[in-house]
């Protein structure tokens, strides 16, 4: 029974185990007393190595101490550490890096600021803004892709500026073909006489077509190119005489375009266009002319000029009278049906057959820009028809 008390699972090893063997030789192992007084002597040595083992003990206390406070302060920081993971997605997010390595700086900042709108959204004032991350393409080559945009925007309205002008310049296709043109005053004793053409010019200056002429005896016009400008609104002409001399006008209608019944009972387009030299200042009282192109019906009209210096009045000096040669180029009073021309939508006077289909122009300008560019022009008609 005793032997169960003496607290040591080592047999004959240890204090206790020594002086159990020796109390049971001198008193026998039955004695009562050697029990109690085993048990006595045994709680004194217990307590004796207790007291020995205390600076053990609070030692180890002392670090299990320490563990527990570190184990708190890290239990207490993550806590911390989530809250203001939580807070900090609405007041001071840190800068968030988007999948190509570059930091979203710009997603941040968007981010912190929507925080501070919060009486502006109460209020209904709250903008909606799209946050995109940041990428190679658009943080490399942004003028690309800007670039791109100003192409097609370029486009269009070279598009829109070619068939604005091409619209101003419908109603004077009357003087489209030859011609033949007498003047009053007289040329060594002469009065001059040449012929000349008027037709589309669509391939020198592709996005600024014009109506040309051109003269083999002309004093006035020896060539001639006019056109429409968009920005000033107004016709332009720019004519060359016999001499060399180039001279750049700017002018508009004196008299609208409006049609007739003429004596053979067609329609005839009449009108008068009126053009005014620009003037130079730097020329001081230099000459300046004006040119004025009367259509009287389909198939005449006079080109008339007057010159004057300085603030003068304008003075005629000359009329030239001009004959249509040729094919005339009468209105109907109807529309040309199949031989509309493509580009000019004029009367057509050639055929040109492309890819099994018959196509219609008006003059050899006409049929020399169809030429060059068949697709594009059928496509432009394409586009107009759908209007």
């Amino acid at each position: 029974m005793w032997l169960k008390r003496s607290g040591s699972n080592k047999t004959g090893t240890g204090t206790l185990p020594k002086l159990r063997t020796a109390f049971s030789a001198l008193l026998g192992s039955q004695s009562r007393f050697c029990q109690a007084f085993y048990v006595i002597l045994s709680d004194a040595i217990r307590r004796q190595r207790m007291i020995r083992m205390e600076p053990v003990m609070q030692h180890r206390r002392h670090h299990s101490l320490v563990f527990g406070l570190v184990g708190v302060a890290f239990v207490v920081g993550c806590a911390e550490g989530e809250s203001t993971t939580a807070n900090s997605t609405e007041t001071n997010q840190p800068a968030e890096v988007a999948a190509d390595g570059f930091t979203d700086t710009a997603n941040t900042d968007m981010k912190s600021a929507g925080a501070e709108k919060t009486g502006a959204e109460k209020t209904g004032a709250a903008e909606t803004f799209e946050l995109k991350p940041l990428t190679l393409s658009n943080l490399a080559r942004p003028s690309e892709a800007e670039g791109g945009n100003s192409k097609t925007t370029a486009a269009g309205d070279s598009e829109k500026q070619i068939q604005s002008i091409i619209g101003h310049l419908q109603p004077l296709q009357i003087l489209l073909g030859q011609w033949r043109g007498t003047t009053r005053r007289e040329f060594e004793n002469f009065k001059a006489v040449d012929s000349h053409e008027w037709v589309w010019d669509l391939r020198n200056d592709p996005g600024k077509p014009a109506l040309t002429i051109e003269s083999d005896k002309s004093p006035y016009l020896k060539t001639g190119r006019l056109s429409w400008d968009v920005e000033r609104q107004l016709f332009t002409l720019t004519a060359t005489d016999t001499s060399g001399t180039t001279r750049s006008y700017s002018g508009d209608f004196s008299e609208p375009v409006h049609e007739i019944v003429g004596s053979d009972d067609k329609l005839h387009r009449v009108f008068r266009l009126e053009f005014t030299q620009d003037a130079d200042a730097s020329a001081g009282n230099a000459e300046q002319w004006q040119l004025a192109l009367a259509q009287q019906e389909n198939n005449r009209y006079l080109l008339e000029i007057a010159k004057r210096r300085g603030s003068a009045a304008f003075a005629r000096y000359d009329t030239v009278s001009t004959q249509r040669e040729g094919t005339s180029f009468a209105l109907s009073d109807t529309d040309y049906a199949e031989k509309t021309c493509i580009i000019s939508e004029g009367l057509g006077t050639t055929e040109v057959v492309y890819k099994g289909r018959s196509y219609w122009v008006c003059c050899s300008g006409c049929k020399a820009a169809f030429d060059e560019d068949l697709e594009t022009w059928i496509a432009r008609a394409a586009a107009r028809d759908k209007k």
